[in-house]
């Protein structure tokens, strides 16, 4: 399963990062979201706490 962030949707309201914040981050420049590069594995609950806290809807979990 992989995380995917529509970079045109994020809004930067940031709520993926309280809810995960050693998954994903944000850009200094814009806000926008992105997964961490040297994001753990195994934090499904705390993912899925950040797809359903995301007011844009920008993350989404993709099988495969």
């Amino acid at each position: 399963m992989s995380i995917e962030i529509d970079r045109d949707t994020c809004v930067g309201a940031g709520q993926c990062v309280l809810a995960a914040p050693d998954v994903f981050d944000q850009t200094e420049d814009e806000g926008i979201s992105f997964v961490r590069p040297d994001a753990p594995e195994g934090r499904s609950a705390e993912i899925a706490n950040a797809v359903d806290r995301c007011p844009a809807r920008a993350i989404a979990l993709v099988e495969g």
